[in-house]
C-alpha cells in the first residue's frame, strides 16, 4: 500500500509539473485538451444550471462547463484572487486584484484583459475634459461568469463583419486545436497527428510522423465558431511565429521577444478585413507582409534609443514595445531569435535573404492594452514621461498627460519599464520608426 501511495503522490506531482510547463505536454499540447477539462458530460444538474445561465447572445449547447465559451477558458486562464504577479498562462486578472489605482497584473506579449474593466476619466475640479473608458482598451470578450460584456460603441469589428455580440475567445482561437503545421510548413487540420505544441523555442519540429500546433491554437482557413452562422469563415492561415517559454513576466530589465515572422496581419484581416487595404477611401498605416520597411525606416528604427537620442546600433535596437515581423517562415530562425534574455536584441535588417515589414501587433497588443485601441503605448498623449517620470495622478503630473491613471497603472501598461530608460520629455514610439536623424 506505501508504495502505489509513494508512486500515486509521484505521478501527481509530474501531472502538476507537466500541467505547468508550456514546453511540456500541457493541457492543449498544441491540439485539444481533455474533453472534460471543459465540457460537462453526464452531469444533468450541472447542465441545467448552466443552461439557466446561457445568454440569447451565445447559446452554449456544448455543455461547456461556463455558460459561454469565454467564461469556459478563462475558468483556466484567469488569474486566481490573491495572485497578484504575472503567470504563466493566465491572460486576465481578477476583479479583486485590481481595485482603483491599481493595474492588471498579467504582462503576457497578448496583454491582459483586466484592462477593459479600467476606466479613466480626467478634468479640473470634476469636470470632465477626457475619458479613457475599459470598453476601448481591447478586444471586448463576452464571459459572463467573469463580467467581462461586449462592445457597446461598434457593433462590428472595425473595419470588419464580425458581429460584437459573438466575441468570445474561440472566435479567434481554435478550441479543439485542429491546425497544424506539417514537416513541409504547411498548415491542415487533418493528417499527422498533433504531437506537441508549435508555439515555443523548444517546441519539436514537425516530421513524417507527427504534426505540430500552430502558434497559440490561432483557427485558420475555413474556421468559424459553431455558434456563429453567416458567412464569415477566416480566409488566412495562421502567422509563423515563436514566443519564448518565459512569456509572462515583467521586462524591466530584458524584452519578452517573440519572433513574428510572416502573416500577422494577414491573419488579423479574417476580421478586420479593410481595416488597412488600399484603396479604402481613408489613409491608414500600412501593415502587411507586403509593406515591407524602407532603408529609411530600417535606420531610425536601428538608431533611435530616446526622444533626442539617435545613438543606438542594428544589433541591440529591439523593443517589444514596436516588435515588427521578420518576413520569414524559417521556424529555425524565428527559434533562434525568440527570447527573454537579451540573447538576440538584433533591429531590423533590410540586406538579407528576408525582407521585415510593419504588422498590425507592431503598435496593438492582441488582447487588451493600458491604453484606448490596445496600442503598446499611449497615443493620445504629447509626452509618455513627463520631467523624467511617468506622468501620474499620484505626481502632480498635467491631468491631460496623466489622463486618470496613477504611476503604477502607467508603468505597469510599460510591462514594468523604468521611466528612466526613455528620455525625461519622452515623445510617441512612433519615432522609433519615423524619427528624423
Amino acid at each position: 500500500m506505501r508504495v502505489t501511495r509513494c508512486l500515486l503522490v509521484c505521478f501527481v506531482v509530474t501531472l502538476v509539473i507537466i500541467g505547468i510547463n508550456p514546453a511540456g505536454n500541457a493541457f492543449h499540447g498544441g491540439g485539444t485538451g481533455e474533453c472534460q477539462g471543459c465540457h460537462t458530460m453526464h452531469d444533468p444538474k450541472a447542465s441545467q444550471q448552466q443552461a439557466s445561465q446561457i445568454t440569447s447572445s451565445q447559446k452554449n449547447p456544448s455543455l461547456l462547463k461556463g455558460p459561454d465559451p469565454s467564461s469556459t477558458c478563462l475558468t483556466c486562464h484567469m488569474a486566481p484572487g490573491g495572485t497578484g504577479q504575472p503567470q504563466g498562462y493566465y491572460v486576465a486578472t481578477s476583479d479583486a486584484d485590481m481595485p482603483a489605482g491599481r493595474p492588471p497584473a498579467q504582462l503576457t506579449p497578448g496583454g491582459d484583459f483586466g484592462w477593459l474593466k479600467k476606466n479613466y476619466s480626467w478634468g479640473p475640479g470634476g469636470t470632465r475634459l477626457g475619458d479613457s473608458q475599459g470598453e476601448r482598451h481591447g478586444h471586448n470578450i463576452i464571459a459572463g461568469s467573469f463580467n467581462f460584456v461586449g462592445d457597446t460603441r461598434n457593433s462590428l469589428a472595425p473595419q470588419g463583419i464580425y458581429s460584437s455580440d459573438q466575441l468570445s475567445c474561440i472566435s479567434c482561437h481554435d478550441p479543439h486545436g485542429r491546425y497544424r503545421r506539417l514537416a513541409d510548413d504547411t498548415i491542415v487540420t487533418t493528417g499527422s497527428p498533433i504531437v506537441a505544441s508549435g508555439s515555443y523555442t523548444q517546441s519539436p519540429d514537425p516530421n513524417a510522423t507527427g504534426a505540430v500546433g500552430v502558434y497559440r491554437l490561432l483557427a485558420g482557413k475555413g474556421y468559424q465558431p459553431k455558434y456563429l452562422s453567416g458567412g464569415i469563415a477566416f480566409s488566412a492561415d495562421p502567422p509563423a511565429a515563436i514566443t519564448p517559454l518565459s512569456f509572462n513576466r515583467e521586462e524591466s530589465g530584458t524584452d519578452t521577444r517573440v519572433a513574428y515572422g510572416s502573416g500577422m496581419s494577414e491573419w488579423c484581416e479574417n476580421c478586420h478585413a479593410t481595416s488597412h487595404k488600399d484603396g479604402s477611401g481613408t489613409a491608414r498605416h500600412p501593415a502587411g507582409s507586403m509593406k515591407r520597411l524602407s532603408a529609411d525606416v530600417v535606420r531610425h528604427y536601428n538608431l533611435y534609443i530616446a526622444s533626442g537620442n539617435m545613438g543606438g546600433n542594428a544589433s541591440s535596437s529591439y523593443t517589444s514595445l514596436v516588435p515588427f515581423e521578420m518576413g520569414t517562415k524559417e521556424y529555425t530562425t524565428l527559434k533562434k531569435t525568440a527570447n527573454s534574455d537579451a540573447s538576440d536584441r538584433s533591429g531590423p535588417d533590410s540586406g538579407g535573404s528576408r525582407n521585415p515589414n510593419v504588422m498590425c501587433l507592431s503598435c496593438h497588443r492582441a488582447h487588451a492594452s493600458g491604453w484606448d485601441y490596445m496600442t503598446r503605448w499611449n497615443m493620445r498623449t504629447e509626452f509618455l514621461v513627463y520631467q523624467g517620470l511617468y506622468p501620474g495622478t499620484d505626481n502632480n503630473a498635467p491631468l491631460e498627460l496623466a489622463q486618470g491613471r496613477t504611476t503604477l497603472e502607467v508603468q505597469k501598461a510599460f510591462y514594468g519599464r523604468p521611466s528612466t530608460l526613455y528620455a525625461a520629455y519622452q515623445r510617441s514610439l512612433c519615432n522609433k520608426c519615423h524619427a528624423k536623424d
